[in-house]
């Protein structure tokens, strides 16, 4: 239906991913053919591959790479957060309709992105506890379990209490401050929210956009008492968190995290491994993306 929907705007051709990694690799592959538009019907992690096959290593960018296809989001993951800073219904049939539309007048948004040393990210990313509860969903996606909110909650749970008698082993650089020692976990945002439970947006940095720098969010306690303060603030309908153990900055150019041990790391969902070092970086206008106008 959706297929039917866009061919009647573009000359369409539709291929299911069937690997990890595959998106990136017809990503690439479109860049090469000179295709305009890559439509994505899939979650953040889907998005995530395709940019990064689109793009190429974020060290390529403005190094030869060809032209660019624009970006097209029709949601069908279960956060979509990538889709939904952006506007996007997340009702398929409405996104469709919207990206018609989109197409129709040509409407495109410039989008900023964030990488690592190797790898680009849309939305998020994180060292330590949300890396865990990542881990921890995708073994269970590998036993055929969904993906729910339930389910990540559980995770979060679970993780939080193997990890709060550990010592903290993170420290944040930001340009123009003294290192910031002593963190539990941090995590990295390239847009407002941070994440979704469900209907309701987690809200760890509201002055972060798709426009500006990377917002930086680390906790120096994992206490029952700073876990209790902060989790209403990063889900009250402002989400303006602040706490004495919170390292929390908007709108930074670049972040470097180190880690006294290898320590989980996760983009967009996507669980890529333990790492001991990590730069956070942010490049504006990275890619355009088809969508109507966001009303305000």
């Amino acid at each position: 239906m959706l297929a039917r929907a866009l061919s009647s705007a573009l000359e369409l051709r539709v291929v299911h991913t069937d690997h990890r990694g595959h998106a990136a690799e017809l990503a690439a592959q479109a860049r090469l053919d000179g295709i305009d538009v890559i439509v994505v019907h899939g979650g953040d992690g889907t998005i995530n591959e395709v940019v990064n096959g689109m793009l190429g290593p974020p060290n390529a960018v403005g190094h030869g790479v060809r032209k660019v296809p624009a970006l097209a989001v029709v949601p069908g993951g279960s956060a979509n957060v990538f889709a939904r800073a952006l506007g996007i219904p997340a009702d398929p049939l409405e996104a469709t309709q919207q990206l018609l539309e989109a197409i129709t007048g040509n409407s495109r948004r410039s989008v900023g992105l964030a990488h690592t040393d190797d790898r680009w990210f849309t939305v998020n990313a994180g060292l330590g506890w949300d890396a865990e509860v990542v881990q921890t969903v995708e073994e269970h996606r590998k036993n055929g379990k969904a993906a729910t909110p339930a389910r990540y909650c559980w995770a979060a749970v679970s993780r939080y209490f193997r990890s709060k008698h550990h010592k903290p082993k993170m420290t944040v650089n930001l340009t123009g401050e003294e290192p910031r020692m002593g963190l539990h976990m941090v995590f990295i945002t390239n847009t407002d929210p941070w994440t979704y439970l469900g209907a309701r947006p987690v809200r760890t940095n509201p002055q972060t956009s798709f426009s500006g720098g990377l917002g930086v969010f680390g906790l120096t306690s994992l206490s029952w008492f700073t876990i209790a303060r902060v989790i209403p603030q990063i889900l009250a309908r402002d989400g303006n968190p602040r706490a004495g153990t919170l390292l929390r900055r908007d709108d930074v150019a670049q972040v470097r995290v180190r880690c006294s041990e290898p320590t989980g790391l996760q983009l967009d969902g996507d669980y890529l491994g333990l790492r001991s070092e990590v730069v956070f970086s942010t490049v504006a206008n990275a890619v355009q993306v088809l969508v109507q106008p966001k009303e305000r």
